[in-house]
């Protein structure tokens, strides 16, 4: 069910729980691709709007092992905002999701503002397989908390890698 939470965020999911331990789930987190969270900006409006990319990724999670939920508390929220990384130049970077923890909450973020701004021109199969990999990505973050993953060969240490390359192709 898809309910607003008066803050132009949606709640896609929300505690489709498993009893299914974390560890079990890492070779399948760890097997997971990569999805670069952060994109070059180009310029114009997504051509999908807010309901169909909560529709797209509504149909996603249904892909998703139920065990991936596991202790995702606070469920899958889909934002209208747009978020640029504070190390960005230029605003040259949109985040497209983020996994938070917080007062014992697990959840995921999506944000369409981003997407827009990314990904102007994506139709409804693109921005299926796009937001296919950043969900992927996220759960990943998901599933290496619950297991306890935080070395460098973590998807968390790959993100921080990622963007000290990044900061460094843009010293002036």
């Amino acid at each position: 069910m898809v309910a607003s939470d008066g803050e132009n965020r949606y709640n896609i999911l929300n505690g489709r729980g498993s009893n299914v331990d974390a560890g079990n789930l890492l070779p399948i987190a760890a097997s997971l691709k990569r999805n670069d969270q952060y994109r070059p900006v180009e310029k114009g409006r997504a051509m999908i709007g807010i309901d169909e990319y909560r529709q797209i990724v509504s149909e996603l999670l249904d892909e998703f092992p139920k065990a991936f939920f596991r202790e995702l508390s606070g469920g899958v929220i889909v934002s209208e905002a747009v978020v640029i990384p504070a190390y960005a130049r230029e605003n040259d970077l949109y985040t497209m999701g983020v996994y938070k923890t917080f007062s014992g909450v697990r959840q995921i973020v999506l944000y369409k503002g981003s997407f827009d701004r990314a990904y102007p021109a994506a139709d409804a199969a693109e921005a299926k397989r796009l937001l296919r990999g950043i969900l992927r990505h996220e759960f990943r973050h998901h599933l290496e908390f619950l297991g306890g993953v935080h070395d460098a060969s973590s998807l968390e240490a790959a993100d921080e890698r990622e963007k000290q390359a990044y900061l460094a192709r843009h010293r002036t």
